[in-house]
Formats: structure tokens, sequence, C-alpha cells
């Protein structure tokens, strides 16, 4: 007998038959809505009842005791906020209580929403009660800036699931997990969540999990959304499938995905994933080290001390219903061939352990793998989708005032990766606008909209290994923040060109500068609206004082000791890099 979901039913918000094609033939009459990446993942897991008892976007009164309390409005544990939130310049009042249609990215309709409820919300509330943090290196937290300034509510019917190509058979419903369960004849089943690859500690932790409860073991990865930089869905299933087709006992292993764009919220996160997982079948859930933790914040420490969600899940787990198999870090034993917990290991025996970090810098140096760390296939997988570092794509984002030298400093830099055969994309602000952007005007909300395109142009280049140079403005501190959460960690370089004001107006042959004072030209930049310096920035070229020669020069430096150009792959005529100056601050 497995056990019953969380709150006692399974949520189906499908519609079939005769009410979907009712449905469908009214779409095109209703106003619609596009829903983010996110909000897609959302809405397929509440459709099939992943987030039960959800069965809806949450209104203000489950949000408000969800942030405060981790309770829904009727007192049931629930500690991540579900909204869907939109801009109110997409949003009419007129829409309350009428039926909007949810479409995809493309324009599919999804969902029709009868809206019952649209209300205001703070990120900086939301990011402080659920994340802990309003630091912008949490990827979520640079996100949620973005998201509009409404969340609505109101009743479901989804019409059509995301469709899926690759795969599709690992992609399994509640309904439909329980099922498959069911016909392993377990009823004690141990829930698995990773968002990496499976190495020989994980198959370690998850077959230790199932042997200590004695039942059937599901490995269920997230493959919606995770952190900027992991490893991408498509490469980890095909670990994942090489992994528990080789290592794992067929008779009690089940491999599922799971579509949950994750919010990297540490130890509330770990509740959520055990509900999650209470509803597919679970009856235990293991929960490691710095469970859905996104690294570390500004100052460089964690977000989340490492047993924080261990400590919190061991709290509610009896509340919860689903049962908790905490783990230490897992550690190899050389003189053993085995895996073991740290804490588990006698005194003075040889550990050998292989960090995250130290994984990368593997992948990035073209090194082999240890073999006590992980398997053959797994690696023979990684090494296809990971080149090293001076071959991954990274993006150069120069920011400043108006006429500072950003475009020269840029074309300079394009100059000298492009012949030295990099695969180079300059995206010049000026010009995204005239194409990209057209339309757009120069109020904050379009400026950011800009800022936020030309950034989604440059990570998708930058994720199929090319090289993004982009030169713009970019006057905000916090949307800056979001941009560089868009890039893995490594392979993004902010260059501040810091050039007095007095000299930018000296170079403007525009004359916007000088249009600007005389009250003509409104919300320029350096004049009446402001500029806020960056205080994170890799690298600042004090251009009123180098030539944009000696300029690049310094950014192929420093590219070059962050690994991603190798040594002499580009030259400098005249100039020799290592005589720069190369330094967080220039």
């Amino acid at each position: 007998m497995l056990i019953e979901p969380y709150g006692g039913r399974l949520v189906d918000l499908t519609v079939r038959g005769d009410e979907r094609e009712e449905l469908l033939a009214r779409v095109p009459e209703m106003p619609s809505l596009r829903l983010s990446w996110r909000s897609v993942c959302d809405l397929e897991l509440l459709a099939v009842g992943a987030f039960s008892p959800l069965d809806r976007f949450m209104g203000r009164g489950d949000y408000e005791r969800v942030l405060e309390e981790m309770r829904l409005e009727r007192g049931l544990l629930f500690p991540i906020p579900v909204t869907l939130p939109v801009f109110e310049g997409d949003f009419r009042a007129e829409w309350l209580d009428r039926e909007v249609v949810l479409r995809s990215l493309e324009g599919e309709p999804l969902a029709v929403m009868r809206v019952e409820e649209a209300y205001s919300w703070e990120w900086e509330r939301e990011a402080q009660l659920v994340y802990g943090t309003r630091d912008l290196r949490h990827p979520t937290v640079a996100e949620m800036m973005g998201w509009g300034g409404l969340y609505i509510s109101g009743h479901l019917r989804v019409v059509n699931l995301p469709r899926r190509y690759a795969f599709r058979e690992l992609y399994r419903t509640p309904r439909e997990l329980r099922t498959l369960l069911r016909e392993l004849g377990y009823s004690r089943v141990v829930g698995f969540q990773t968002r990496n690859p499976l190495h020989r500690s994980h198959v370690f932790m998850s077959q230790r999990a199932a042997d200590r409860v004695g039942g059937a073991l599901l490995i269920h990865p997230a493959v919606g959304m995770t952190k900027p930089g992991d490893v991408d869905a498509y490469t980890r299933i095909r670990c994942y499938q090489a992994v528990v087709r080789h290592r794992y006992d067929p008779g009690r292993t089940l491999l599922a995905l799971l579509p949950l764009a994750m919010r990297m919220a540490g130890p509330r996160e770990a509740l959520w994933h055990g509900i999650i997982r209470r509803n597919f079948g679970a009856t235990h859930f293991v929960v490691g080290r710095d469970h859905a933790g996104p690294g570390a914040d500004a100052a460089g420490r964690p977000f989340y001390a490492p047993f924080a969600a261990q400590e919190l899940f061991a709290v509610y787990q009896k509340e919860l219903g689903v049962e908790m198999i905490p783990f230490d870090e897992v550690v190899y034993l050389p003189e053993e061939d085995r895996y073991e917990e740290v804490s588990r290991v006698p005194a003075g025996r040889k550990v050998w352990r292989l960090s995250g970090t130290q994984l990368r810098e593997h992948l990035r140096n073209g090194e082999q793998l240890p073999e006590w760390f992980t398997y053959p296939e797994v690696e023979a997988v990684l090494r296809e989708a990971f080149p090293p570092l001076h071959r991954r794509g990274f993006c150069v984002w120069f920011t400043g005032l108006p006429c500072a030298g950003k475009s020269t400093l840029a074309k300079v830099l394009v100059e000298l990766l492009t012949a030295a055969g990099r695969r180079v994309s300059l995206l010049d602000g000026d010009v995204v606008r005239t194409h990209l952007s057209k339309g757009l005007g120069f109020s904050r909300q379009d400026r950011e909209a800009n800022l936020l395109r030309i950034a989604f142009v440059a990570s998708e280049i930058v994720r199929h290994n090319g090289v993004a140079v982009c030169a713009a403005v970019s006057p905000y501190r916090d949307v800056r923040g979001r941009i560089r959460a868009m890039f893995p960690e490594g392979q993004f370089l902010l260059v501040y060109v810091d050039t007095p004001v007095e000299v930018c107006e000296a170079r403007d042959v525009k004359g916007m500068y000088a249009a600007a004072r005389r009250g003509l030209l409104k919300g320029f930049t350096g004049v009446d609206d402001p500029y806020e310096p960056p205080d994170d920035a890799e690298i600042v070229i004090r251009a009123a004082e180098c030539g944009p020669e000696e300029g690049a020069a310094e950014i192929v430096n420093h590219l070059r000791l962050a690994g991603l150009l190798p040594p002499g792959e580009v030259q400098v005529p005249g100039l020799d890099p290592a005589d720069t100056a190369v330094g967080r601050h220039g």
C-alpha cells in the first residue's frame, strides 16, 4: 500500500474530451498571457498533482501565510510560494472574474484561468522571508526582480501539457509513477533528488538509503530550471540513463524526470521537495549537505549552513509524513576501495574527496576524472558536453557613462578575439535598439527590457560556446546583478569603463549631453538620470588615462588568468599584456 498524497487527494487540473474541445474553441475570444519558463514548469506540476494539495497558483491568503509561517491558509505545511507573476502593464482590471488563456512562450494555449485575484507583492520581502537574503548573487532573488509587480490566481483548467520529443518515456505524472511503484511491490519508497550527474558517491548514498529502509528507490532528478552553470538537463539525463542501467537493481529502482523549476531555497526547498516526492509515492527522502543551496553570496559565504536543510526537515518530518534519510559528506576510502560518510570513518583512516570546485577544474582543464570518483560512461558523456574552459563561451560586458569609450574598447577586443579564431558576437546597446529593441523608449522599464534582451541573446551565445561582447550603459546595479545571474559562474566578466563625465561630454560628437543640459533630452544618464558605479566589476578601465589597445590588452590578460583564453592565443600588437595592471579595480 503506497502512502497517500499530501493532503489526502491527488489534484488533477487537466480537462479532456468535450470540455477540452469547448474550451479550445473559445480560446481565440479570450485575453491571453504568455508565461515564463518557470511559470510553465509550475503550471505543469500543478496540473498533474505534484504540488497537491495546491489546485491553483496561490492567492493572497495562501501566499501571505506561506511567507510568514510556511503554511497554507487552512494550516497545512507548505514552505514555498507557488505564484503566477504578471507585469502591471500586461493585466487589465476588467479581467477579474473573466477567463484568460495562459500560453507558452511559443504561444500554445496551455490553460484557462478564471481570474479571481490580482494582488501586489514586494520582491525584497519575499526574498528575505523565503530565501533569507536579498543578495543578487542568489540566482532566484536576482531573477524575481524581473517578474512583474502583480500575482494573479484563480480556477485553472489545463488543456495542454508541455510537449516533449526526447526522453518522453521518463516523464511520469504522480499517478503514472504510483502505478509503476505498485508493480514493484514495495510500500516503502526512497526519493532521491539531484540536479547533478550521478557519480559513485551518489550511487552509494541512494543505494544505502534504499537498503536502510528495505524499499524501492526513486531516482527523481529535477530537469526544469536549476542554477545557471549547472550541467544541462539533456547531458544529465544521458548520464542518469547510463548509470541506472548498469549500477542499480532494476527490480527495485525507477528513474523518472521531474520538470521542476527549483528555487534554490535551501532549507525551505528541502521541505518542498519532500512534499513533492510524497505526491509521487515516496515515504522517505534523502537530504544531504547544503540541499538545494545556490553556492556563495557576494561576500563569499554560503547562503545556507551545510546542515540547515536537515535541521529544518527534522522539525517537520512527522507532520510532513515523509521520513528524512540524512547524509553527511561522503568520502572515498582508497585503502578499502569504498565510500563512506565522513562521520563514520575511523580516526586516522586515509580519505579522498573531490569537491564541486575541483570537479569543475578537472573539466575546465580537460583532465581525466579520477576512476574512483565517477564511472567511465558518465565521464564519456561529460567530456562531450564540457570542452576545456579555454574553448567554452564567455561574456564580456562593458558598462559606463554614455561616451565613456565602451564601444571603442569592445570593437578592439572583438577584432583581437576574432583574429585568434574565436567566434565572437558584438552586441552594442545602440545597435541593438535599432533591431532587437526597436520601439522601446528610455524609461527605466524600457531600458531594463533592452538590457535583459541583450543579456538573453548573449547567454544563448555563451551556452553554445561562443563569445559575446556587450557594450551598453547599464546604469543600474540591480539590473546588472540580474544580468550576471544569467551566466555560468566564471564565464561572465563585467568591465567598468570609468571615465569622468566631463571627459564623456567633451567626446560627445552627437551633442546628447548638451541637449540633455538644455532640457531637450529627458532621462539622460549622467545628467538627469543617475549612473550607479559597479562595486563588483572584475576590471575597471580608466579610459581617460589609457588608449583602447591598452585597455583591450588588460582585458585579454584577465581572460588568460581566468583560464578563458590559453597563453599566447590573442596577441595585441605593440603591447605586452603581462605588463598591464589587471585586477578587480584595474
